[in-house]
C-alpha cells in the first residue's frame, strides 16, 4: 500500500513537472530507497529497519523526557543568563534551547559556559546539573532501555521461532503417520517428506538422517525425534576416514614429509612458539616507528626495509605454509582464525614488497603495521571481539547500507532545500563568520564552506560530518543564517535520527558481546569450540548397498536394535556436519526457559481442545460432541511431547 501510494505521488509530481516547465521540491525523491529495500538483496536491511521501528516506544518515551528536560533547563538557562551582555546562548528560550541541544552532544562545550561563568562562579552549577542528567544520565539510560529492549525482541523472536518450527512438526507428523501405527512416522513416509522438503539429498542422505534422528533404535520416528528434523536436514554428510590424515593417499615419501607436518602444526609448543615471534615483531616495529618519527632528517617515506622485516613476513609465510600442507587446504581455510592469520600474511607480504620499490608504492608500506592484528589470538578477551566483529558481520553489512540510505534521504531533502545557497563568505556579522572566510584574511580557516548540498556525494560527505558532532553546529548556524533559522529542524532532525540508530547499532553490538561472555560462563566453553555440530552414523554394508542401489526398497530392518551387530568398527561411518547459528546457541542457553514455552503452548493447547470439547457438548447434534472421544485426545497428545 505505501508503495502504490509513493508510485501515485511521484505520477503526480511528473505531470505537474511538465505542466509547469519548471523544476520545484519533490518530496518522493527523498523516499525511493523503500523501493530497493523491498528487493530480495535488501532483506538483511528490512530486519535492521524492522528491529529500529520495534524498538521505537520505549525509544520516544525517552526522548520525549529528554527534551522535555531540556526545555525545563532552557527556560531556566533563559532566566538566570539573558541579562549577561556577554552571551549571545540565552537571549531568547528559542537560542536557550537549540544552545543546550548542542551541548548535549558537547560540541560547543566548554565555549557556552564560560560568559556566564565568567560572569559568576557559582552558574558552572548549572551546566553541572544539565551535563549530569541529560548526557550521562538519560542518555546512558536510553541506551539500557534500548539493549533491554533490543534483547527481548530477540529474545521473543527466538520463542516464536521455536515454536513455529514445533508447530509445524506437529501437523507434519500428524499428516506423516498411518492409522495402523499413529505414533510413529514410517521410513517410507519420511523418505516421501523429504523428496519435497529436501529434493537436493540423495537417497544416502535421507537414510542417514532417518537413523540419526531415530535415537531409540526402534525403526520409527517418534514426536520427539522428529521435533530434530530442521537441524538433521541441514548436515552435510561425508564418509569418515578414521585417524587418517588430508594427505595419507599421497606417494612416498610425500605422504612421509606431510605427516611430519601435520605432527608439528598440532604440536602444542607450536602456537606459542608463533606467539612469541608475534610479540618480538610488535615491539621491532614499535621501535623502529619511534626511531623514524623522532629523527628529524629521516621522512617517513624514506623508509627503506630491513633484514628484520622480511625475517618476520617469511616466518609467516612459513608458518601459513605448514599449516596448509600439514592441516589441508579445506580444514585449514574453513577455520576463522587460519583465514584472519592468512590475510594478514598477504597484507605483510604485499607490504614488504612495496618497501622495495620507489616512492610510489609508499601507500602499499603502510600495510606492515597489520602484522600487529596477530596479537588479538594471545587473548581470549581479544578473541571474544574479533569473534563477535565476525558474528555481526551480516549485521554490519546491513547497518552500512541502511546509513547509506538514511544518508540518501537526509541528502536528497538537503540538496533539494540548500543546494541553491552559496557558503563562501556568508554569515556576515554572526559568530561563525570566520569559519566560512574564502580568502586569507581569517586566523581560522576553517573551509567550513566546503560543506555544502551540491550534489549527492558532497551531501553524504557533510552528513557525515554532522554524524561526528564534532563542531557540527557550525555547519548548522551557517545554513540558519543564509537560508532560515527553521533550517535547523533539518540538522536537528538528523542527529536525533541518527542517534537512535546508533544506540540501536550500539545494543545489539552489546547484545552479541554479552551474549558470548554468559555462553561461556555458562557452558564453561567458547562458542568457537561449539561452531560446527558433528554426528556420527554408521552403516552396514547391506544399508550402504541399499542407499547406493537405486531400484532397491529402503527398508527399517537394520535400523531396529536388534538387528543391529555388535561392535562399533563394523561398517562405514559417515560424519554429519553443520555450521551452529545463534538460534542454536539461544536454545542451549535458554534451554530452561524454551521448556517453560513449551509447557504454556501445550496448556494452552490443553484448553482450546477443552474448550471444543465443551462447545460440542453444547451443541444441539450429541453425535459431533462424541467424535471426539479421550482416544483421539490421548493420540494427540501422544503426537506433541512435552520434551525438546
Amino acid at each position: 500500500m505505501l508503495k502504490v501510494l509513493i508510485l501515485l505521488i511521484m505520477f503526480v509530481e511528473a505531470i505537474v513537472v511538465m505542466v509547469r516547465q519548471a523544476n520545484h521540491f519533490r518530496v518522493t525523491r527523498a523516499v525511493r530507497p523503500i523501493f530497493i529495500m523491498d528487493s530480495h538483496y535488501c532483506r538483511g536491511v528490512r530486519r535492521f529497519v524492522r528491529q529500529i521501528l520495534q524498538s521505537m516506544p520505549p525509544i520516544l518515551d525517552m526522548l520525549v523526557l529528554l527534551l522535555f528536560i531540556m526545555l525545563i533547563f532552557s527556560i531556566l538557562g533563559f532566566y538566570l543568563f539573558s541579562q549577561n551582555a556577554d552571551s549571545r546562548y540565552f537571549k531568547t528560550v528559542q537560542d536557550s534551547f537549540i544552545n543546550l541541544f548542542v551541548l548535549l552532544t558537547t560540541a560547543n562545550y566548554p565555549d557556552v559556559m564560560m560568559p556566564a561563568y565568567n560572569e559568576s562562579r557559582w552558574s558552572v552549577l548549572f551546566f553541572i546539573a544539565y551535563l549530569a542528567i541529560e548526557l550521562y544520565f538519560l542518555m546512558n539510560l536510553l541506551l539500557a532501555v534500548v539493549y533491554d529492549t533490543f534483547n527481548g525482541i530477540e529474545k521473543a523472536k527466538l520463542q516464536k521461532l521455536f515454536l513455529y518450527k514445533r508447530t509445524a512438526c506437529q501437523h507434519a507428523f500428524k499428516l506423516l503417520v498411518s492409522r495402523k501405527n499413529p505414533n510413529r512416522i514410517a521410513l517410507r513416509h519420511f523418505v516421501g517428506l523429504m523428496k519435497y522438503y529436501a529434493p537436493s539429498k540423495s537417497t544416502r542422505d535421507i537414510y542417514l538422517i532417518f537413523k540419526h534422528l531415530n535415537t531409540t533404535k526402534t525403526g520409527s520416528l517418534s514426536g520427539d525425534e522428529f521435533y530434530e528434523v530442521y537441524n538433521a536436514t541441514d548436515l552435510t554428510w561425508k564418509r569418515s576416514d578414521r585417524n587418517l590424515i588430508w594427505s595419507a593417499s599421497f606417494h612416498f615419501p610425500f605422504n612421509k614429509i606431510f605427516k611430519g607436518f601435520h605432527w608439528l602444526v598440532t604440536w602444542k609448543w607450536f602456537e606459542y612458539i608463533i606467539y612469541v615471534i608475534i610479540f618480538a615483531n610488535f615491539v621491532w616495529i614499535m621501535v623502529e616507528a619511534i626511531q623514524v618519527s623522532v629523527d628529524p632528517k629521516t621522512n617517513a617515506k624514506d623508509y627503506q626495509t630491513t633484514w628484520n622485516s622480511i625475517m618476520f613476513v617469511c616466518i609467516y609465510s612459513v608458518e601459513a605454509a605448514l599449516k596448509i600442507m600439514g592441516l589441508g587446504p579445506k580444514k585449514y581455510f574453513t577455520s576463522g582464525w587460519n583465514i584472519f592469520d592468512f590475510l594478514v600474511t598477504i597484507a605483510s607480504v604485499v607490504g614488504v614488497f612495496g618497501e622495495l620499490f620507489e616512492d610510489s608504492f609508499y601507500y602499499i608500506v603502510v600495510l606492515r603495521p597489520f602484522r600487529l592484528l596477530r596479537v588479538l589470538k594471545l587473548k581470549r578477551r581479544y578473541r571474544d571481539v574479533f569473534g563477535t566483529v565476525v558474528i555481526l558481520i551480516n549485521r554490519m553489512s546491513s547497518l552500512a547500507v541502511g546509513m547509506l540510505l538514511l544518508y540518501y534521504f537526509f541528502g536528497i531533502i538537503g540538496m533539494e532545500v540548500f543546494s541553491g545557497y552559496s557558503m563562501k563568505n556568508c554569515c556576515k556579522n554572526t559568530s561563525v563568520e570566520d569559519f566560512y572566510k574564502y580568502d586569507n584574511t581569517s586566523i581560522i580557516q576553517g573551509y567550513y564552506y566546503l560543506n555544502n548540498f551540491e550534489n549527492i556525494l558532497i551531501s553524504g560527505v557533510t552528513l557525515f560530518e554532522l554524524t561526528v558532532v564534532n563542531n557540527w553546529f557550525i555547519i548548522m548556524e551557517g545554513y540558519a543564517a543564509v537560508a532560515t533559522e527553521w533550517s535547523r529542524i533539518y540538522f536537528m532532525s538528523f542527529y536525533i535520527v541518527t542517534m537512535v540508530v546508533m544506540t540501536v547499532v550500539v545494543a545489539f553490538i552489546l547484545e552479541a558481546f554479552l551474549f558470548r561472555i554468559q555462553y561461556r560462563k555458562q557452558q564453561d566453553s567458547d562458542m568457537d569450540d561449539h561452531a560446527i555440530a558433528k554426528v556420527t552414523v554408521n552403516l552396514l554394508p547391506e544399508e550402504l548397498h541399499m542407499c547406493l542401489n537405486k531400484p532397491a526398497q529402503l527398508t527399517s530392518y537394520f535400523l531396529k536394535v536388534e538387528n543391529e551387530p555388535q561392535g562399533d568398527t563394523y561398517g562405514t561411518t559417515y560424519i554429519g556436519e553443520r555450521i551452529r547459528s545463534k538460534e542454536d546457541f539461544s536454545l542451549k542457553m535458554y534451554s530452561d526457559e524454551a521448556k517453560e514455552w513449551i509447557a504454556a503452548e501445550e496448556a494452552k493447547r490443553q484448553q482450546v481442545i477443552e474448550q471444543m470439547i465443551d462447545m460440542r457438548r453444547r451443541n444441539s447434534r450429541p453425535r459431533l460432541s462424541e467424535n471426539l472421544d479421550d482416544s483421539d485426545i490421548e493420540i494427540s497428545q501422544h503426537s506433541r511431547p512435552n520434551t525438546i
